[in-house]
């Protein structure tokens, strides 16, 4: 594994262990060169998952993204990694497990969105203005009644 401080191709591991919920293995590694530590997870894949853009394109999933636009959403909202992390492994499972190896970008949204929904009011209605690319205060309304009917 490449030291994301030196780039080192050696690391050593020094600790292994699952995950909370089971669905990955968690490694903490040494750099055998510069001495710098850093953790890694090895996670199960089902298939290699596609994601079809609003304008077309295809690009290929990225597991990382989707856990920094939930935890831009969550900032300052007192949600540990933890909770982040259980989310994002739950909708790549919903995913993998749909049978489907392209995914639109609205599918991928809309679940984000009853996970934030379910979790914290503030951090949906975030997601949801960029998601949902809110230009104006009315648009913000909008989706604030929308939410207070349900």
């Amino acid at each position: 594994m490449r030291c994301p401080f030196c780039s080192n191709q050696d690391s050593q591991v020094k600790d292994s262990r699952p995950t909370e919920d089971n669905t990955a293995i968690r490694r903490r590694r040494i750099c055998e060169q510069c001495g710098s530590r850093f953790t890694t997870f090895e996670r199960i894949q089902l298939r290699d998952l596609i994601v079809i853009k609003s304008n077309t394109q295809k690009e290929s999933f990225d597991r990382d993204k989707m856990f920094r636009s939930i935890s831009l959403a969550l900032r300052k909202r007192n949600i540990d990694s933890e909770k982040i992390e259980k989310i994002v492994n739950a909708i790549v499972r919903k995913l993998e497990n749909s049978g489907d190896t392209e995914i639109k970008t609205e599918i991928i949204g809309q679940y984000i969105m009853e996970a934030l929904a379910i979790l914290d009011q503030v951090a949906y209605v975030r997601f949801a203005s960029v998601y949902k690319n809110f230009r104006e205060v009315k648009d913000f309304e909008d989706f604030l009644g929308n939410l207070e009917d349900k």
